[in-house]
């Protein structure tokens, strides 16, 4: 049996395992197993490939997408460039890591934007956030970072002006505010100067309509939530481990 799955924490609001049982089911897979690891800390990461010899690959969420890349043996170009790991292949007793969330996010944007924005916000500074910035680099959309810490970012929550969000048609929520079951939660940005000209994108799934999305919604502003993005990512990675 090759087993595969994703490590993170918490990982209760993830739709991973529903999707590949589901992928395994219609498609005709008999052998393979996918399965939810959640770890208190990345150090257990030495402990659960040896309980598992058969893993043959794994994905990774928060809080681990950067704290897992000291743990591999090599690492993809892009994720050098990027600075985060969301795919690991286990091949031959080394680790190899990738990332995918790039390979959905070009796609799920290049199918949401109309004419290019000129200008971003994206909030959050995590792994997730490095991935997002990587992609907007690559179509050429400048951006700034908002995050709850000074160091990381060009604004914080705090001190975000208002004419940062008027002027930024596309914002991103790069962070897991809003995620399940904090479904009320909403970054905290002036959302009265979202108008019919922005597009938000929320790289969280569960619930489809977060309250970031929503409050975009309500003023006009076309939204996009992660699932094609999830999708995306999940089949590139279910290519990466098996090609």
């Amino acid at each position: 049996m090759k087993e595969y799955g994703l490590i993170g924490r918490p990982l209760g609001h993830s739709a991973s395992a529903r999707y590949f049982a589901e992928k395994f089911r219609s498609e005709g897979i008999a052998d393979c197993s996918y399965s939810l690891f959640e770890l208190p800390s990345i150090d257990d990461l030495s402990r659960l490939l040896a309980d598992h010899p058969d893993l043959c690959g794994f994905n990774v969420t928060i809080p681990y997408k950067r704290e897992v890349m000291r743990c591999l043996d090599d690492l993809s170009d892009e994720v050098r460039n990027i600075g985060a790991v969301n795919c690991v292949r286990c091949r031959g007793g080394r680790l190899t890591g990738f990332n995918t969330d790039v390979i959905g996010l070009r796609r799920s944007l290049a199918r949401f934007l109309g004419v290019l924005p000129e200008r971003a916000l994206i909030l959050g500074t995590g792994g997730a956030s490095q991935a997002v910035q990587y992609v907007l680099s690559e179509m050429g959309i400048a951006f700034d970072l908002v995050s709850r810490d000074p160091a990381k970012g060009n604004y914080t929550y705090d001190n975000l002006p208002c004419e940062a969000v008027e002027e930024a048609k596309l914002i991103v929520n790069a962070s897991p505010v809003g995620t399940y079951p904090n479904v009320d939660d909403a970054p905290r940005i002036p959302y009265a100067f979202v108008s019919p000209e922005h597009y938000l994108f929320d790289l969280v799934y569960n619930p489809p309509l977060t309250s970031f999305l929503d409050y975009g919604r309500q003023r006009g502003a076309r939204i996009c939530n992660g699932q094609e993005m999830f999708v995306e990512q999940a089949e590139a990675s279910w290519r990466i481990w098996n090609e």
